[in-house]
């Protein structure tokens, strides 16, 4: 099971929303998908308790309708469901570790109304061995693929180009999983890959002389400051030298590189507006209570109107 494609549903259109963004993942993949829902009506259960039959017959109910949704759309998927009796946290976190990556429904901001959304997807996002996807709710399978011609069916959809997939970069310390996991997406999907790195070019340096006293000549620094057209330049032939040796293995992956100076969470919602799917990153800690996905990939998932996926790394 470790290359299939876990899903967790609550019932929620969130959550359906990425049952089915899952199938189609695992469609491409080749790939099984994995249909998860956890059911647990006591904080902390004795072994010995027992689930109320009220509370099991729902729990069972909204996975089968899941999974029932997901096979009548795609006959041809191997698909597994599993009802767990735990946390939904500890759950979800469980089943990605067990497969190729996990896939959430996410309302970004605004009020929680399903299980798999705001505070449980950021536990189970930050504590993730594997890359963990969140998809909003009415996510279908137009909204991946470039707007289709007049006169071209819905069951057509499938074969208009992909919306292409962008991948915020981190040139100080560029991290292979989540660069991998970007140029794969692309190539099952047969599309280009927009590479962003925004830069905050230094500060420069005070010309008052009032307002500073400058230090001996043989004690002054060399300045960092660069002019804005030499730290354009600088931070452009780092993205060029990071994406060489992918550019080598993915030949057939059209890469546009974007780089600007400003924020990086504003650059990468401005880019993800018409994305197919947002990469981002996440720095593990080693230690779980530390786990939290970074202030970036934070506002990414608030805020990216497209799926995120977020790809653990040392």
């Amino acid at each position: 099971m470790e290359h299939d494609i876990a899903v967790g549903v609550d019932g929620s259109p969130a959550s359906l929303a990425a049952a089915h963004w899952a199938a189609q993942e695992a469609q491409r993949r080749g790939s099984g998908l994995v249909v998860v829902h956890a059911c647990n009506r006591h904080p902390r259960p004795a072994p010995n308790v027992p689930l109320d039959r009220a509370g099991h017959d729902r729990a069972e109910e909204i996975l089968h309708e899941a999974v029932r949704s997901v096979a009548a759309a795609h006959p041809a998927l191997r698909v597994t469901e599993r009802l767990v009796r735990d946390s939904t946290a500890a759950a979800l976190v469980a089943a990605a570790a067990d497969s190729a990556m996990l896939v959430l429904g996410s309302l970004g901001p605004g009020p929680v109304t399903g299980l798999v959304t705001g505070a449980v997807s950021q536990r189970v996002v930050a504590r993730s061995p594997h890359p963990v996807v969140l998809v909003r709710p009415g996510r279908g399978a137009g909204q991946d693929h470039l707007p289709a011609t007049d006169g071209v069916a819905p069951d057509e959809i499938p074969r208009t180009p992909y919306r292409e997939i962008v991948l915020g970069l981190d040139t100080d310390r560029p991290c292979d999983e989540v660069i991998a996991f970007a140029f794969e997406a692309a190539r099952w999907r047969g599309t280009g890959l927009r590479v962003i790195h925004a830069f905050r070019a230094p500060a420069r340096p005070a010309s008052d002389a009032s307002l500073v006293t400058a230090p001996p000549a043989a004690a002054r620094p060399v300045s960092p400051w660069r002019a804005p057209g030499e730290a354009q330049a600088d931070a452009e032939r780092s993205v060029t030298a990071v994406l060489r040796a992918w550019r080598e293995k993915y030949p057939d992956v059209p890469v546009t590189e974007s780089v600007t100076e400003g924020r990086a969470a504003a650059a990468l919602r401005h880019a993800a507006r018409g994305a197919g799917l947002l990469v981002v990153g996440r720095r593990t800690t080693g230690h779980a209570f530390a786990a939290r996905t970074g202030p970036v990939t934070h506002a990414a998932l608030q805020h990216a109107g497209c799926p995120v996926a977020v790809v653990p790394h040392d």
